[in-house]
């Protein structure tokens, strides 16, 4: 490959550099928990935003936690989120990151987070899809989300945060990480730092439609590959059951939480009947097997959209205010009438292989939430572990690499020039909205190889552009992993392999820009 500066610096290389010894990247509830702990730990941690909105606030359903004074129990945690994740799961992973949750809660409480109670001192229960029992705490009825960014900014309140940053590249010296380019309103930057976090959420703008707010366009995926460092299971696109309907819809669109279900909404088709009664969970089955079915249902009937009834759930207003918000803004009264709902891409299971302390293969370099492969969620994310994990794995990142930064001396960094190249952006959402949503088949994805291999090579000069690239190699990655997995296992359902094979119950490891697929 061309290896040439194209992110628009002037001759000497770069417009200004500075120094941390912790650089994040990322604003949400993993970038914020790993900021506070290296800042907490002595280190000079500089934090980079590009957007306004992190996918954290806009969370609804809850954080999934065992609490010490109910009869839930880690081990039934932990077998349940094995359960969703179909055989891909690593159960010492998932067992360290759920046995922590109730100590990461703690501190997020300390920190100024308010969750609805039940009565004094006693946090409220709910039960969401895949759970065996209610062990969901949640804010503000179904609010959670914007509960927990609020509690984070304010004891981030302190911490040098740069907005409208946007990172171009992690930059090492083939041995460990050195910094990371930046653009800014000052043009292109290096912060030298021997300590980089990758907190940049999902890949939700892949496709026409998602929950994801708008900064959602895979660039961790991408900053890890050009790194050389691997992905894992990114195939596994979770598509949420129960997005707003809108028949003109796209972009961000509202999610209507499924704790709705877990206190007694029903999902319908248009003829009034169930499409979960194969799962002996039914509605609260976990979210692969629901958003298969309700495809499944549209693809029978020609329909647009199935139905969510709420009408049933008592003090619906009260308890889920922004649900029953977003309805009625779209000119729904859900307390009268069944709401329209249709899968929508929500998270990505899949991302940077790291450990449970969010270290990656690559000294220096770590991620935490939903943009690491932790081996938590395997096939598919059990319901509300997405804030656990980010809570747990975001503090254990930021400790350790204000360690590694202790153990570090001044690293110069050093840019290492390639040229880059996107599709447009809507060509590109397009097709993966077409043979990579819900239920895909190798014919599709081929196409949608062959569709992707025509970007043409693309300056990173805005925001915009860093976006259509990421989302370009992010697309590459998962087309690559898709096709590779010959089989039909939690959120990836390949119409023809419609079986799981027991033979592929292992992730593969993607590496560089083109997505050659390893076995790991």
């Amino acid at each position: 490959m061309t290896r040439r500066f194209a992110c628009g610096a002037n001759s000497a290389g770069v417009d200004w550099q500075q120094r941390a010894d912790v650089v994040v990247v990322g604003t949400g509830v993993a970038g914020l928990a790993a900021a506070l702990a290296a800042h907490r730990k002595g280190s000079r941690t500089v934090v980079l935003s590009k957007a306004p909105d992190t996918a954290t606030f806009y969370a609804q359903g809850g954080i999934a936690v065992v609490l010490p004074y109910t009869d839930d129990s880690v081990e039934a945690h932990v077998q349940d989120t094995l359960s969703a994740g179909a055989g891909l799961c690593e159960p010492d992973a998932v067992r360290s990151i759920v046995a922590d949750g109730y100590r990461a809660v703690a501190d997020l409480v300390d920190d100024g987070a308010r969750f609805d109670e039940s009565g004094p001192g006693q946090w409220a229960l709910t039960r969401e899809g895949g759970h065996s029992r209610r062990r969901i705490i949640h804010a503000g009825g179904d609010a959670t989300g914007a509960e927990v960014q609020r509690a984070l900014d304010h004891a981030a309140g302190t911490l040098d945060i740069r907005r409208n940053h946007v990172a171009l590249q992690v930059l090492h010296d083939g041995s460990a990480i050195t910094g990371v380019l930046v653009r800014n309103g000052d043009g292109v930057g290096i912060v030298h730092a021997p300590s980089v976090i990758l907190a940049t959420g999902g890949l939700g703008h892949l496709y026409r439609a998602t929950t994801n707010p708008e900064g959602s366009t895979g660039d961790g995926i991408a900053l890890a590959l050009w790194a050389g460092v691997g992905v894992a299971d990114l195939e596994f696109v979770q598509f949420h059951p129960t997005m707003l309907y809108d028949r003109d819809g796209s972009g961000r669109r509202p999610l209507i939480t499924e704790a709705l279900r877990g206190e007694g909404a029903l999902l319908r088709d248009s003829r009034g009947e169930a499409m979960t009664t194969h799962h002996p969970m039914g509605d609260l089955a976990p979210r692969d097997v629901v958003a298969a079915a309700i495809e499944a249902r549209l693809h029978e009937t020609g329909d647009h959209c199935v139905y969510l009834d709420a009408r049933g759930v008592k003090g619906l207003a009260e308890r889920f205010p922004t649900v029953t918000a977003a309805c009625r803004a779209a000119g729904i009264d859900p307390t009268r009438e069944p709401i329209p709902v249709v899968p929508g891409a929500h998270y990505s299971c899949g991302g940077v292989v790291t450990d449970v302390h969010g270290r990656t293969d690559l000294p220096g370099l770590f991620a935490a939430g939903e943009v690491a492969r932790t081996g938590m969620h395997g096939a598919n994310r059990l319901a509300s572990n997405s804030l656990l994990e980010g809570l747990v794995v975001g503090g254990r990142a930021g400790r350790m690499a204000a360690e590694q930064a202790r153990g570090a001396g001044a690293p110069v960094a050093k840019i290492e020039e390639r040229q880059h190249t996107a599709l447009d952006r809507r060509v590109l959402q397009t097709a993966m909205t077409r043979w990579a949503s819900v239920v895909r088949d190798g014919a599709g994805l081929q196409r949608l190889a062959d569709t992707l291999g025509e970007a043409t090579p693309r300056r990173m000069t805005t925001r915009g552009d860093a976006e259509d690239v990421a989302l370009t190699v992010s697309a590459r990655a998962v087309a690559a992993a898709a096709l590779a997995r010959n089989e039909s296992r939690g959120c990836h359902h390949r119409r023809d392999h419609p079986d799981t094979d027991p033979a592929q119950a292992v992730s593969r490891t993607l590496y560089g820009d083109h997505a050659a697929v390893c076995a790991q």
